[in-house]
C-alpha cells in the first residue's frame, strides 16, 4: 500500500496526521508542498483545493485529518 501525505514542516494538522500515522505503524512518503512545486500542483490538480494536509492511499485523496475515513481506507482501528 503506498500512502503520501502531502504537507508542509509548519503545518500543525500535518504533524498530527503525521504522528497519528506512525503510531499505527502505517509507513508514509512525505511530500513538503512548500518546497516542491509540482507535487503542490498534483495535489491542487487532483483534489482542487489547497487545504492541508492531505492524505493519497493508493491513489485516493482524502483532504485534511478525517480520521474515521483514513482509518477505513487502510484498513486500522482508531
Amino acid at each position: 500500500m503506498k500512502v503520501r501525505i502531502f504537507s508542509t514542516p509548519i503545518c500543525p494538522y500535518c504533524l498530527t496526521l503525521k504522528r497519528f500515522l506512525e503510531e499505527k505503524g502505517i509507513e508514509i512518503e512525505e511530500v513538503d508542498v512548500s518546497a516542491d512545486e509540482k507535487s503542490r500542483e498534483e495535489m491542487v490538480e487532483k483534489t482542487k483545493q489547497t487545504t492541508l494536509p492531505v492524505l493519497d492511499i493508493n491513489g485516493e485523496f482524502i483532504v485534511g485529518f478525517d480520521r474515521n475515513k483514513i482509518c477505513e481506507k487502510l484498513g486500522i482501528e482508531d
